[in-house]
């Protein structure tokens, strides 16, 4: 490559989704990563693409929203591109409701999405059914929504790769920094920013997932005793994930062993399902809880993003667009609440 435009350090999925998107618009780019795409917390498994409830409406709900939505056809042009499958598929949700009150409650998210969502999802209240692929509800209600979607994080990444690849990107596990530098160096990158600026913008928070061999590609996911429960178009259950703020050992370890009975109790039919994958990573999670985007503080042509702790696939093409925006244009469309200034 003769010349590059941006350099992106970090190959995980806010890294790859950006470069992807610049790489798209035109600009010569190069990725770098000493570890290796989706070595970090990009690599897992889980893939829950899962909205904020409809209410209290905030920037960081509605960008998420936008993100959602633009998402099929975004993956679809990552997948056109390189040949690669991201396993995306807007699957939809069911969650069990506990009593009358959280009955009353999802109801009247129901009424806020008709308006919130713009008329292109629902958040419906539903009778349960009592079918083998459904969380057991103790109020004889679900939520069902139709704004969910799921992806496979490796297939994804590697999709991203390859789209790459087609369009002439460099990725690298070594290599010098060209043009503007932007850095997506997850939960490493927010220790060493929170050493550059002096004061903590951020921690990483310890995760962990497990998939199962059962086959309910097509199905909606499920969220129950806060678990993801997620079918994969490969044949896998995805359930997860842990949140752990301390940990002795970042590996894969009883709690997340904790995740299998918890999946059962949630659902029966996966009882005697083999796990065949099992995952720990450390996520990266800034001060805000919000993506952390925008230009590095005191040091011109350097931008991070970063913080995408448990929503940076759903986030990630509108994040891409944003930081393409910023570091390709000049134009500044990043929300109140996401800018690194607003972790300091």
């Amino acid at each position: 490559m003769a010349r590059v435009d941006l350099t992106v350090m970090g190959a995980g999925i806010f890294g790859l989704s950006i470069a992807w998107e610049a790489a798209r618009r035109g600009a010569r780019v190069r990725v770098i990563d000493p570890s290796g795409a989706g070595a970090g917390a990009s690599g897992g498994l889980v893939g829950a693409l899962a909205p904020h409830v409809p209410e209290n409406w905030n920037p960081k709900k509605a960008f998420q929203l936008d993100s959602l939505l633009m998402a099929s056809d975004w993956w679809a042009a990552v997948e056109a591109a390189g040949g690669q499958p991201a396993g995306y598929l807007r699957s939809g949700r069911l969650q069990p409701l506990a009593d009358a009150a959280a009955v009353q409650q999802a109801q009247a998210r129901a009424v806020q999405a008709e308006t919130l969502w713009q008329g292109r999802a629902l958040w419906q209240v539903i009778p349960a059914t009592g079918a083998t692929w459904e969380p057991p509800s103790p109020a004889g209600f679900l939520v069902h929504d139709t704004l969910t979607a799921r992806l496979s994080p490796r297939r994804a990444l590697a999709a991203l790769l390859a789209a790459l690849a087609a369009q002439g990107a460099e990725v690298a596990r070594h290599g010098e920094a060209e043009g503007a530098v932007l850095w997506a160096t997850g939960a490493e990158g927010l220790r060493s920013l929170s050493d550059a600026l002096g004061k903590a913008v951020g921690a990483g928070v310890k995760g962990q997932a497990l998939a199962l061999r059962f086959d309910a590609a097509g199905l909606p996911q499920l969220f129950a005793d806060t678990l993801h429960i997620v079918p994969h178009a490969d044949g896998t259950v995805a359930i997860g994930s842990t949140s752990e703020n301390r940990w002795a050992d970042p590996g894969f370890d009883a709690a997340g062993e904790a995740l299998l009975p918890r999946a059962v109790a949630a659902l029966p039919c996966l009882a005697g399902a083999p796990v065949v994958a099992r995952w720990a990573g450390i996520r990266p999670r800034a001060k805000t809880r919000a993506p952390m985007l925008g230009q590095w503080p005191d040091r011109p042509g350097h931008y991070i993003a970063n913080g995408g702790f448990k929503i940076g696939f759903g986030m990630a093409p509108k994040v891409a667009s944003v930081m393409a925006d910023l570091v390709l244009n000049g134009q500044d469309h990043i929300p109140a609440g996401f800018r690194v200034t607003d972790n300091l």
